[in-house]
C-alpha cells in the first residue's frame, strides 16, 4: 500500500521557502540602501515615465 503524502509538511516547507526568499530580498534592499544604490524595483531599463502613456511607443514632449 502506498503511503499518504504529508501535505502539512509540504505546506510548511513551501511557507518556509517563501519566507526565506522574502527575507533575502529584504536584506538585499537594505544593503543597497546602505550603499546608496537605487532599488532594483525602482530602476527598469528601457522605460521612462514620459513614455508610459504614449500610444504606439512614441515619445511625448512634456509641457514644462
Amino acid at each position: 500500500m502506498a503511503r499518504k503524502p504529508n501535505y502539512d509538511y509540504e505546506k510548511r516547507k513551501k511557507e518556509a521557502d517563501r519566507k526565506a526568499k522574502k527575507d533575502a530580498k529584504r536584506e538585499e534592499r537594505q544593503r543597497r540602501r546602505q550603499l546608496g544604490l537605487p532599488d532594483e524595483d525602482d530602476v527598469v531599463e528601457g522605460e521612462t515615465p514620459e513614455n508610459d502613456d504614449a500610444p504606439g511607443g512614441e515619445a511625448v514632449a512634456s509641457a514644462e
